[in-house]
């Protein structure tokens, strides 16, 4: 069915340096890799996939660029760190990665450090605009579902936060107040005002949950991109994460008069708004524990067993699709945790902050030798 899968791409930003200390040099990193690109603080780097929309072709595009840096990396004594959150002790002052770039004066003078995180961006392809839209409703509704399974940022300059996602805590999202868009010309219209008001610098300064995407935002659009999720180190998970959504969204163009938030819930528009924005922030505290409120009928729910129900109603399409497969690590998480819980057992177990992470380099790094 490969035919009928939509198109995926991804934007994966990593925190680079040693066993115990977050090291810049994205500016080395984008001359020397033309798929990489340089974050506003030096310690990030990210790379772009192409989309494609057979998942055997996404897992080469996720796995060879991390494993380039790696070798890269390696050779100058430098490792990827896979947490979502600046981790291990470090400088609290923000590192510009390019001091002559206006935009990234802008996010150092008004938001500082706290825009140092990494982060993985699912893009998925929908031309129509109408479908899109509506998409992008029903995923923003349930985001929180998607933060908790990839939660993986639990520690902050060497201490435990409380938090299972640090990274969205302390993430400005910008503008504060972001409506459910009806259509194009509304998304349009409320992008100029916000620019116009200075609530946002450009087109790139809409930091939120989800957003749509394209060529020539505001105005051509074909794609939908969810920003919510941490860093995914496996990208088994992350595929199967990005099967769980896409997967959602071929459910939603089956059903789009139940499954449309602004036609299918209890809750008024403005309820729903603030509905989401508080299931994201008790999502990033606790995760797959939290307990959050359901866009349809307003009843409390574990995000847990919110997650399984949907992926229970998933099924039919899944088997359609002949996706079940992909979902399995998803299921795996749900029955051992994220990669946050495991972390947070392990600090109560004992160990330090610096051996958790190391373990997790070194699976990042049997992942990558596994794949060749």
């Amino acid at each position: 069915m490969i035919k009928n899968n939509l198109y995926k791409g991804f934007e994966v930003e990593l925190f680079t340096g040693s066993s115990n200390s977050h090291i810049g040099v994205s500016t080395d990193v984008e001359e020397k890799f033309p798929d990489f690109v340089k974050e506003p603080d030096k310690r990030n780097v990210e790379y772009i996939t192409t989309p494609e929309k057979d998942y055997k072709f996404l897992y080469e595009k996720l796995i060879t660029p991390r494993k380039n840096l790696r070798q890269w990396l390696n050779n100058r004594g430098l490792t990827i760190i896979p947490s979502s959150t600046l981790c291990f002790k470090h400088d609290i002052e923000f590192q510009r990665s390019d001091i002559n770039n206006t935009y990234h004066q802008f996010i150092q003078d008004n938001y500082g450090i706290s825009v140092a995180t990494s982060s993985v961006h699912i893009n998925i392809g929908i031309d129509d605009l109408d479908r899109l839209f509506a998409a992008i409703r029903l995923i923003r509704s349930e985001a929180a579902l998607y933060l908790s399974i990839s939660a993986s940022s639990p520690f902050l300059n060497n201490k435990i936060t409380g938090n299972h996602s640090q990274r969205w805590i302390q993430f400005p999202k910008t503008p504060s107040k972001v409506p459910f868009f009806v259509n194009h010309k509304c998304y349009i219209d409320w992008i100029k005002q916000n620019i116009a008001n200075k609530n946002m610098q450009n087109i790139r300064h809409f930091w939120s949950s989800i957003r749509p995407n394209g060529p020539q935002r505001p105005l051509i659009l074909d794609r939908l991109e969810l920003r919510i999720c941490d860093f995914v180190q496996d990208i088994n998970l992350l595929l199967g994460i990005t099967a769980m959504l896409e997967l959602r969204i071929l459910n939603l163009f089956e059903n789009l008069q139940t499954l449309d938030p602004m036609t299918s819930s209890i809750f008024s528009i403005d309820e729903l708004i603030e509905i989401c924005d508080q299931n994201e922030m008790i999502a990033a505290k606790e995760s797959l524990n939290s307990e959050l409120i359901h866009w349809q009928d307003g009843k409390k729910v574990i995000c847990r067993e919110w997650i399984e129900n949907l992926l229970s109603d998933l099924s039919p399409t899944a088997e359609k699709f002949n996706m079940q497969h992909l979902l399995k690590p998803v299921y795996k998480v749900l029955e051992e945790g994220n990669q946050s819980m495991k972390w947070i057992n392990q600090y109560q177990k004992g160990l330090s902050i610096e051996q958790i992470i190391n373990i997790s380099i070194d699976d990042m790094m049997k992942e990558e030798e596994e794949s060749v």
